[in-house]
């Protein structure tokens, strides 16, 4: 996709979403919108329906942790939640993003926008503890039930809580502290590009 094209996706976007649209920045030759939480599943249904958009088909959709990226400052928010969409009509592709509340991240479901949200959304939820209202059966996915915590967070510790082992004299299956110490291997990366491309 052309820069020229990305412009004129960026005009359209800027006209339909209105206020809904906080920032949308170009870079790599890549398109991201970044939209207000209050608005996600207004905008998926927008970007879906409008034949200027066309964007059937979401091709993927994750949480994000940004508690050390950069120099986060403490007013940013830490985490979002990044949907990518692909139009096969106009063969074109937008990354859209939104941005959640640090204490209790929560957005709406997108399952009712795109059928396929589905297991991505329950990722979210077991890896980052992001709650997508509206899901119909929001589980842990990738972890065990009994799992404590959401493995992906920046602050989950590198060897977990607990570790688990059969025994042979309970015949079953049990779960214990975490018998060695937590260490850290791989040096810390500030990066300079600021705060996920935005300024606040």
């Amino acid at each position: 996709m052309t820069t020229q094209a990305h412009e004129g996706l960026l005009e359209s976007a800027r006209e339909t979403l209105g206020d809904a649209l906080v920032l949308a920045t170009i870079e790599h030759n890549e398109l991201t919108l970044e939209v207000a939480r209050e608005k996600w599943r207004s905008c998926g249904y927008m970007l879906r329906d409008d034949p200027r958009f066309g964007f059937e088909q979401l091709i993927d959709l994750c949480g994000v942790d940004y508690l050390t990226y950069g120099r986060r400052r403490e007013r940013a928010p830490r985490f979002a939640v990044v949907a990518h969409l692909l139009s096969l009509r106009h063969n074109r592709r937008v990354r859209v993003r939104t941005f959640l509340d640090d204490e209790s991240p929560a957005v709406a479901s997108l399952t009712e926008v795109w059928n396929c949200a589905d297991w991505y959304e329950r990722e979210a939820f077991d890896l980052f503890g992001i709650i997508f209202e509206g899901h119909k059966d929001l589980r842990r996915l990738l972890t065990d039930y009994g799992f404590v915590g959401h493995p992906f967070r920046k602050d989950f510790p590198i060897s977990g809580r607990v570790e688990m082992r059969y025994d042979p004299d309970k015949r079953r299956v049990v779960y214990e502290p975490v018998s060695i110490e937590p260490r850290v291997l791989v040096p810390r990366v500030i990066r300079e590009e600021g705060y996920g491309g935005r300024d606040s």
